[in-house]
């Protein structure tokens, strides 16, 4: 199972927001984010994870590119 997160910089925390999946999370550093979400994520997809399923993140994130003046 492949889970597609947005991830994103508010300005104080790093937060991960699920496209397509009831799952949030945030964290002060993007290593304790990556802790919360691997933890919020197994959590979320437990059954299908106890069945066997792996559960893979595939994270997205907004980079802004200057354009070259």
């Amino acid at each position: 199972m492949l889970v597609k997160v947005e991830v994103y910089y508010d300005g104080e925390f790093w937060c991960a927001r699920g496209i397509g999946a009831s799952v949030f999370t945030q964290g002060r550093t993007y290593e304790k984010m990556l802790a919360n979400l691997r933890e919020a994520a197994s959590l979320h997809f437990e059954e299908e994870i106890e069945s066997g399923e792996p559960l893979d993140l595939l994270l997205l994130s907004e980079v802004k590119v200057n354009s070259a003046a």
